[in-house]
């Protein structure tokens, strides 16, 4: 069902009586790739993503006497709880705990979901809870892309309407949709690579070859009258055609910054083997490492992920797991008293 970015709550409990803290559990997401990195018609980037069921972060968080912060990724978690606190005047003294974080750097959305998380505890905590577009504008996320928005505030697959030339605010979300029960996702690690972030990002995007609009054209209408369609009437090898079509283009135009197609080798041979064996859908998300093919059923992703843990056996640096799409958005649980 279509989505207006203006209603981009997120659901959270009644508060219990009894509560002493929050705990959040925020979910990964893939970035399927851009659709227009020219720019000409005023709006630059559009990206179309999805939601996992797993990999998942979780972080609770309880009033204290001082602001601190535990666990992985816990100077990001305190340096957005700082920033939220800040321009929302909340009381910033709270036990921060990150019981567990998304890979970082992994082409997961683990910044944006952290921060996010982040926020929205120390929000919802101090009763002022604040819908996920207006914090993610807050945090200074969604620079490029509103699918780790979307991804937090409701899952699915999302289509971002790219950022306008001259506004900061987060990309709109056009259309969200449910990813399918029966699919799934075979998502491919590779713990030895990162893919680009920070500053590398920003001069990787700033130095990319000029877009071709004609190729923008394409993956419009790949997305508007091919993915989208197949996606609702569940045509996995229709979406995945598409969807394959996209990171192979976008793949050679990011070739130069990232080293080919995929910026892991060992994740590259994996898609390719299982782009051979008939999987749809195989690209990188983002600027990788992790991999991923899309399957029409949990048999189907089940041989593939027996299949490569075969054949890579001797890449330990490699894993590959199976993953559902989530239709949901991150959940915040009132925590009662010990």
């Amino acid at each position: 069902m279509p989505v207006n970015e203006n209603t981009q709550s997120i659901a959270r409990p009644r508060r219990p009586t009894q509560a002493n803290g929050v705990r959040v559990v925020a979910p990964a997401r893939l970035h399927l790739g851009f659709l227009d990195l020219s720019g000409s018609l005023g709006r630059r980037f559009g990206s179309l993503g999805l939601t996992l069921d797993q990999p998942t972060l979780s972080l609770r968080m309880e009033p204290a006497e001082v602001l601190a912060a535990t666990g992985p990724d816990a100077a990001r978690a305190r340096a957005a709880v700082e920033r939220v606190a800040t321009q929302f005047d909340l009381d910033p003294r709270v036990a921060i705990t990150v019981e567990r974080a998304l890979p970082p750097h992994a082409g997961l959305g683990s910044g944006t979901q952290l921060a996010l998380a982040a926020g929205s505890a120390v929000a919802t905590l101090r009763g002022h809870p604040l819908d996920a577009r207006v914090l993610t504008a807050a945090l200074d996320r969604g620079a490029r892309s509103g699918i780790g928005m979307g991804a937090f505030a409701e899952g699915g697959v999302l289509l971002d309407g790219g950022k306008a030339s001259g506004r900061d605010d987060p990309p709109p979300i056009l259309a969200r949709h449910p990813f399918p029960a029966d699919w799934r996702l075979l998502l491919a690690f590779d713990d030895k690579s990162q893919g680009l972030s920070g500053s590398e990002e920003v001069t990787a995007m700033n130095t990319l070859p000029p877009f071709d609009e004609a190729l923008a054209g394409h993956f419009c209408r790949l997305t508007l009258m091919k993915a989208l369609p197949a996606l609702i009437e569940r045509d996995c090898a229709a979406f995945g055609a598409a969807i394959g079509e996209i990171q192979a283009r976008l793949g050679d135009h990011y070739a130069r910054a990232q080293g080919g197609r995929y910026t892991s080798r060992d994740v590259e041979a994996a898609m390719q083997l299982a782009a051979a064996e008939g999987a749809a859908g195989v690209g990188q998300s983002s600027w990788g490492p992790t991999g991923f093919a899309i399957l029409g059923s949990p048999d189907a992703a089940d041989r593939l992920a027996s299949l490569l843990r075969e054949r890579f056996a001797d890449r330990p640096n490699l894993s590959f797991v199976v993953a559902r799409g989530r239709n949901t958005g991150a959940r915040t649980d009132w925590l009662g008293m010990d």
